[in-house]
């Protein structure tokens, strides 16, 4: 599988995050190349995880459409009596 190609303009604005963030907890500056790498690094091992969670999200959402499909489907059956 592989893994998600973020628009250019995401992926820089992701970037600068990264940096504010080692900046601001850990006291540490890191380059533009650093946190494309980092933020590279961090959607490759991530990816598999967040969509196999999105996966099962997914599921449940249809499970559940499914089973309320299936209640008016039943609300919509006539009643079958035999004729007099």
């Amino acid at each position: 599988m592989s893994f998600v190609k973020l628009p250019r303009e995401q992926k820089l604005q992701l970037v600068e995050q990264i940096q504010h963030y080692f900046e601001m907890e850990l006291s540490q500056e890191i380059g533009q190349l650093a946190g494309e790498n980092l933020l590279d690094f961090m959607i490759k091992e991530l990816s598999p995880y967040l969509y196999n969670q999105a996966m099962s999200d997914a599921r449940g959402v249809i499970s559940e459409r499914m089973a309320s499909i299936e209640e008016e489907l039943y609300a919509l059956e006539k009643p079958a009596t035999r004729g007099r």
